[in-house]
């Protein structure tokens, strides 16, 4: 039973259904016509704080636009020199802020050719194209297309979406252990969304309904909250 827990607490793959929209109901509308090819913007551009879901969303643009746009690519400021030279689709880049000068000119010619073969570029950071510590001519072109804050879902929204997420999901999520998770964990919203989806495999598997009783067993069993593994 321990191997099983630990292999439950394994994070799903980011993705729109595991993304609580909050006031962020607009970008990921937009996200979602990016990933099925409705979309021409060239490039687009998400900027927040750390957790508010930037990166969550970047990987689940990608990993739902490959069902339709198989050239879609979720690359680092490390990788983007070894994409294909086929046409891309789109091109997902986090954390351009860090770029140093070498990667800079490497996300400048991306986006150019990108915007030469009628691709996409989707790119996170965590300031707003103003304020990005990039060269001129790069930080232009990020803000030419459209621009979204990610703003994190506020802490007095958080039992009720903890709720919704659970419902959708198919168990209930009493008040007791929502307050729980939230006085004892990690309080980002990807975090606490691992969290119930692996406590809800946990359930499954020892076919017991999520409660506060049951959260403290899987607890004592090893896990962190941060069922993430982060």
């Amino acid at each position: 039973m321990e191997q099983l827990t630990f292999e439950l607490a394994a994070a799903e793959a980011p993705s729109f259904a595991n993304f609580l929209a909050g006031r962020n109901g607009e970008a990921v509308a937009q996200l979602e016509r990016i990933a099925t090819g409705a979309a021409t913007e060239t490039g687009v551009l998400l900027w927040g704080s750390h957790g508010s879901g930037r990166s969550h969303l970047l990987r689940a643009t990608v990993g739902a636009a490959l069902a339709r746009r198989p050239a879609a690519y979720h690359a680092d400021l490390r990788t983007i020199s070894d994409l294909p030279p086929e046409p891309l689709a789109l091109v997902a880049v986090d954390d351009v802020d860090t770029a140093d000068p070498v990667a800079q000119a490497r996300l400048f010619t991306l986006y150019n050719r990108l915007r030469e073969t009628g691709g996409q570029m989707l790119a996170a950071a965590a300031l707003p194209p103003g304020r990005l510590p990039l060269r001129d001519d790069l930080r232009t072109r990020l803000g030419w297309g459209l621009v979204y804050e990610i703003v994190p879902l506020a802490d007095a929204d958080k039992p009720l979406a903890l709720a919704r997420y659970a419902r959708e999901r198919g168990f209930r999520l009493g008040d007791d252990v929502i307050a729980y998770l939230l006085a004892h964990g990690r309080r980002d919203m990807s975090t606490l969304l691992a969290t119930l989806a692996a406590l809800d495999r946990y359930s499954l598997a020892a076919k017991r309904p999520v409660t506060l009783p049951l959260l403290r067993e899987w607890l004592q069993r090893g896990l962190p909250l941060d069922a993430s593994g982060r």
